[in-house]
Parts: C-alpha cells; structure tokens; sequence
C-alpha cells in the first residue's frame, strides 16, 4: 500500500477522491448503499458534478469525524495498539481509514450506532454495505483484519475530557450514552473478488458514459374538470339539466385516456384520470340523490344518471385493474429482460470455457425490485442485480478459464484422466484444483512407470534367461571343449609322465640291476674270496683233522647222523650268519661244492 498525506475533508482529499474508486463508494457501485445509487455515483464520477450538502448534512458529516476522534482510543484499547488515521492507494482503488495500526496489520471503521447496529452480534450480521467498504480497506491497506465500532455521543452539561472548542471560545463538552458496540472483520475473499470485478466494469461504464437528463418527479397531467353537474326540478316538474353535455364531456374525456401507459408518467396520468372518474362517479350519484330528492318519478333523468354513472364506474375500474396489470406486467417484462440478458450472458461465458458449464447462482430480479414504486426504480434495481449476478459471473468464468489455461498446460496429454473435470474444477479453488491436477497426473506417471518397470523386469527377465540359456550353453559348450582339451593334454602329459615314469622305471630298474649286478659281483666276489678262504681252511682243516677223522669216523657216522641238523636249517643258519637271502646261500653252497669237486 502507498500512503498519502492527506487530511480527510479537506479540497485535497476532494481531488484524490475524484481520481479515485474510494472504499466508501463501494457499497454504491455494487448497488447495495442506502444513500446513493450506482448511476448517480457514476453520474457524480462522469460529470465532477456533485450535490451540494446542506447545513444538516455536513452537521452530521462533522460529528462522524468528531465521534470517530473520541472513539478512537477506545478501539485502541481493545486492540492494543496505537491508529493513526491515514488515506492509502493500491492502484486505483483507494480507501480513507478512521485508524490504522503501525504495523498495518489491523484497520479502525467507526459509524455513528443506530437500531440496525444495536441487533449487530457478529461481523457476519452488518449491513453489506459496511462489509463491502472494510473490504475493499483490507485489500488496498493489506491489513489481517478490521475493528468496526458504532458510538452514540450526546452534549453533556457537565465537562468531560471530551469536548470541542468553537471559534467564538464556545466549549460543548460530550459523553458516551451508551456502550460502543463493536465487531472484528475478517476479509472475505468472495466479497473482495465482487469488489475487484465490480470496478472494473464500472471503469469500463465511466469510460463509455453518455450523460442523460434525469427525468424530472412524475407529476399527472393537468386534467380539466368535468363541468359541473346540475340537475333541479321546479314545481312543474321540468327537468332543467346540462346531463347531456356532461355525459359528452365525459366521454371525450374516456376516450382520451392512454389505456397502456408505458411509462411513470403514463402511470401517474392514468391515476390521475382514475381519480378524476371516481369524482365523476360521486358528483352523478350525488346529483340524482339531489334530483329524487326534488321529485319521486323522473325516470329519464335516473336512467340517463345511471348510464353516465356506470360509464364513469366500469371506466374507473377498468383503469384500475389496467394499471395494476399494466405495472405487473412491465415488472415481469423487467425480470424477463434481467433473465434474458443473464442467460445470455451466461451462454457467452460458457462459449469461452467449453466444456465447463458455468453453475452461476441465477439473478433474483423478482426479489431485487420487491417495494420498488416507480418505474425509474425498478429498472435501476434490476439493472443493479444484473450487473452484480454478471460480475459473479464474471468472476466465475475468470477462475475457470485461468484453471483450464493452467490445465492445458500443465495436462496435455492427460485429458483422459479428467473425465470429471467439470466437478473438480468448480468446486475447488485454484490451488486444490492443481493439487488434483497434478496428483493424477503423478499418480498416473507413477502407475505407468511401474507398468513399465515390471513389463521391463518381465522383459529383462525373460532375456536373463534366454541369455542365461545361451551362456549356459557356450558355458557347457566351451566346459565340454575345455574338458576335452584338459582330457586330451591331461591325457598327453599323463603319457609324457608315463613314458618319463616308465624312462625313469626302466633307468632305475637298469640302475638296480647294474647295481645289483655289480653287487651280486662284488658278493659273488667275496662269497668266492671267502669260499676260497673257508676252503683253504676246510682243506686246511682237513688236513689236519684228516688222521684223525678217519679213526673215529666208524665210530661217530651214527652219532653223527643222528644229531646232525637238517640241510635246510644248516643252510638258512648259514645264510642268517652270511647276510644273505636263502637262495643266494643256496647258490653259494652249489659253488663250494662245484669248487670242491673240480679241486678233488
């Protein structure tokens, strides 16, 4: 908000007012002010031409500023906080503010306590006019909230600390009569949209206003008085009377009467002549009441009286029951117009946001021109209700098309998932609406990601395993080949290992027998050495022993050959001494033997 430094009431603030949609005007603009129409606040903004404001008015101007100052600190107490009042402007629109805190989160209004006031228990029970205008406060200043306060101050003849001192050193002192009522407003963001709307069409109705001279207050035609009825009757009898030319008047003046009047001045003149027929009606009836009472038996006359009377009654009637169907009837044609203009309007505005269809509430016309009298009035009350239903309407198609703008761009492609579109749309504000915009589309991303992802694992699974197949083949393709391989080198090393063995073998083998050769000769060799040697000494031996062994030989043979052990147990004794294995002693025995016999 951007403040100006203004004093209320001064020519200043007069100007800024004028260059302005001020908060007070409002209620007027939106048709719901007690003291101005819309087209007298758009005649006033059009033209610079205002009413003058008599002594009495700004009387009461000057104690609404006056009472506003006392009551001040008593709205101070209640929030708190210190006001200040101050006039702010948020582009076009401005508002003066009976007080304003410093942090400009809360708003002071003060009105002057009447009955309607006195029955206020909440910000909800205030005349609209009083909401519009806090409203529209709110939006300029920003402010969270509004106290509304109503005080009724009167003279006090004793002083108080609230008083005035004129010019002439005059002091009139005040005092509370009664406890301030007072009620916290909160903004309303409906009202405020109306408010918002409302402006703008009012720019666009200053912009294109044509001035049109107000029709002055409907007056009846002057109407001429029929002549005057006089009928006597002299001692003879004779009829002296001007009936026929009254009945003539009479008639022309019937046959003059607009009987479809069309407008307030068509009603006035046809009431008028209703009045006129009825004073007609009276002055014949009164006329031969006179007359009969002149004579008993003037049949004519009576039956000329009744002719006339009757024509001045069923006319009258006539009139009367024409006026009253008259004005229904231009009432209903005011209300069908309202309807037909609103729907029109209606289906131009569903036209710009197919497919939605606009639930608008439906203009009340009928309602709105309820205690309307003149024509003049009705029109202006219905022409208020048909620019306040088109600006909700306004409003409506405004939220609407900004959601589908918004839709289309952010949805495109997702159509489908909106096949419910024209509940949610009208019946969530904007960020809902997105909210459930987007929350289906996430939703239904994520629902076909998933898709995706398990046809993907489906897929990779299947080609896993066709894969895996094929692996496992070249696997047990290249297992089989790797086998016959490692069979084939295990096989050709396993040949080059027997065939190394078998080399091997076979030198070991040749090695012992070499070896065993060789120590079979070196055995051989010693067993010769030693059989050489045990021979020499058996030869030795049995040279010696030879005399003697011939001498006991007889003697002994049988103890011999009884004791003797056997050959086997002689030559495993021997071989045991020898080191030898039985055969090797065997052999070595057969040697002896052979050596023995070849040296005998």
């Amino acid at each position: 908000m951007k403040t100006v430094d203004l004093v209320q009431g001064t020519e200043a603030w007069k100007q800024h007012r004028a260059a302005h949609f001020n908060a007070s005007d409002a209620p007027a603009m939106l048709g719901v002010s007690k003291y101005k129409t819309r087209a007298q606040l758009l005649k006033e903004m059009a033209t610079g031409i205002i009413d003058e404001v008599d002594a009495h008015t700004q009387k009461i101007f000057d104690d609404g500023h006056l009472f506003e100052a006392f009551s001040r600190p008593l709205a101070e107490k209640i929030i708190g906080d210190d006001l200040s009042p101050v006039v702010g402007v948020r582009e076009k629109l401005s508002a003066s503010f009976d007080g304003i805190t410093f942090d400009e989160l809360t708003l002071f209004e003060h009105k002057t306590l009447n009955n309607s006031l006195r029955s206020v228990m909440c910000a909800t029970d205030l005349d609209a006019q009083y909401r519009v205008q806090m409203e529209q406060q709110l939006y300029v200043s920003g402010a969270e909230n509004c106290l509304f306060m109503a005080t009724k101050w009167d003279k006090s003849e004793e002083p108080t600390k609230h008083f005035i001192k004129r010019e002439d050193g005059t002091v009139i002192y005040y005092k509370l009569t009664e406890p301030a009522m007072h009620v916290l407003y909160e903004s309303d963001a409906k009202l405020r949209a109306q408010i918002i709307a409302g402006w703008d069409q009012f720019a666009i109705d200053l912009a294109n206003y044509q001035h049109v001279e107000d029709a002055p207050e409907v007056i009846a035609a002057p109407v001429m008085d029929l002549p005057a009825l006089s009928i006597q009757v002299n001692g003879s009898i004779s009829l002296i009377s001007n009936l026929q030319k009254f009945g003539a008047r009479l008639n022309e003046f019937v046959a003059k009467i607009d009987k479809e009047p069309s407008d307030d001045q068509g009603f006035a003149d046809a009431e008028s002549a209703i009045k006129t027929l009825q004073n007609a009606q009276d002055a014949l009836e009164a006329a031969e009441a006179n007359a009969l009472a002149q004579t008993s038996d003037i049949d004519d006359m009576r039956k000329t009286v009744k002719l006339y009377a009757d024509t001045a009654r069923t006319t009258r009637l006539m009139l009367e029951k024409m006026v009253k169907a008259r004005k229904e009837s231009i009432r209903v044609e005011i209300v069908s117009k309202v309807n037909s203009d609103y729907f029109a309007h209606i289906s131009a505005l569903e036209s710009e946001i197919k497919p939605i269809r606009l639930n608008a509430p439906n203009v009340d016309a009928a309602t709105a021109i309820k205690g309307k009298k003149t024509i003049a009035s009705l029109r202006e009350a219905a022409g208020t209700a048909l620019r306040n239903g088109k600006m909700e309407a306004d409003a409506l198609a405004a939220d609407i098309r900004a959601k589908l703008s918004w839709c289309k761009e952010s949805s495109s492609g997702y159509g489908f998932l909106f096949a419910d579109l024209q509940t949610i749309i009208t019946s969530n504000g904007m960020e809902a609406f997105q909210a459930i915009v987007q929350r289906r589309i996430d939703d239904h991303k994520a629902a076909e990601a998933a898709k995706l992802e398990a046809q993907r694992i489906e897929m990779q699974e299947a080609a896993d395993k066709k894969a895996k197949a094929e692996a496992d083949a070249i696997i047990a393709a290249e297992r089989a080949k790797n086998e016959a391989e490692a069979k084939a080198a295990a096989d050709a090393q396993a040949e080059v290992e027997r065939q190394r063995v078998a080399a091997e073998v076979k030198a070991q083998m040749e090695a012992q027998a070499a070896q065993r050769a060789a120590d079979q000769a070196a055995a051989q060799a010693e067993r010769d050495a030693e059989a050489h040697a045990i021979e020499e000494r058996r030869k030795a031996a049995q040279l010696a022993e030879s005399a003697a062994l011939q001498g006991k030989t007889l003697g002994k043979v049988v103890q011999f050959q009884s004791s003797r052990q056997s050959d086997k147990e002689i030559i495993t004794a021997w071989a045991k001494a020898s080191g030898i294995s039985f055969g090797e002693t065997c052999d070595l025995i057969l040697e002896i033997a052979e050596g023995l016999r070849s040296a005998a």
